[in-house]
């Protein structure tokens, strides 16, 4: 609930200097989407970050080591697997309302990039 409501006051106080509002990692699950769209209104568009186990799992562990964090291999796939267990549903939900979009971020940080660049900008047109 209090997530929700910084965003709501932040998006409120921006409403009339903006296109829209990217919103990273929000919502998480299903429920989290509902009282989102209850509170504040649906979104137009949602982007889904759309990459293998397999790549997620190099990048956490990449991050892990950089940051120090004693996640280990094991660990990374239960994240992984808590991960789909909480997306799945949040993406079939917005994929039944034609809202969600997915971007390919197999490629490196400047490929993905670009490509959710492309889709607001062809979204926004």
């Amino acid at each position: 609930g209090i997530v929700l409501e910084l965003l709501k006051e932040a998006m409120v106080s921006k409403l009339g200097d903006t296109k829209g509002f990217l919103i990273d990692g929000y919502p998480q699950e299903l429920k989290d989407a509902e009282e989102f769209e209850s509170k504040i209104g649906e979104p137009k568009l949602v982007l889904c970050l759309d990459c293998s186990a397999e790549t997620m799992s190099s990048r956490l562990l990449m991050r892990n080591q950089s940051s120090q964090n004693s996640d280990n291999i094991e660990t990374t796939e239960e994240r992984i697997e808590s991960y789909y267990q909480a997306s799945n549903p949040l993406i079939a939900y917005y994929e039944s309302k034609t809202q969600l979009c997915k971007v390919d971020a197999e490629g490196t940080q400047e490929d993905v990039f670009l490509e959710i660049c492309k889709t607001i900008d062809s979204f926004l047109k």
